[in-house]
């Protein structure tokens, strides 16, 4: 993230064809973490540029209350990724028994 916090640094990052890397990462990757931190990169990189004077966003100053906001969205997105998580996990316990229809080998 600092490297993309600068207009800089996201040129370097997109000429280097890194949404591409990611794109195909986003695919295959199942890690709920590294899902999330691939899709917030990749929102930037294909992401308007930001405006004058927001050129280094790490010295953007963010409203408290856009602030807390965005935080509240990143809690809910992450139990909303637990909660994925935890229902996979569910199924795929599920489909590692044998039905009891089916005989065991």
């Amino acid at each position: 993230s600092q490297l993309t916090a600068t207009k800089a640094g996201r040129h370097v990052v997109r000429e280097k064809g890194t949404y591409l890397i990611l794109r195909e990462l986003h695919r295959w990757e199942r890690e709920p973490d590294v899902l999330a931190a691939c899709e917030k990169l990749i929102q930037v990189l294909i992401g308007d540029e930001p405006g004058p004077g927001m050129e280094n966003l790490l010295e953007v100053d963010v409203p408290e209350e856009v602030e807390q906001e965005l935080q509240r969205l990143d809690r809910e997105e992450e139990e909303e990724r637990w909660r994925r998580e935890r229902e996979e996990q569910r199924q795929e316990a599920r489909g590692s028994t044998p039905c009891p229809e089916e005989p065991s080998r």
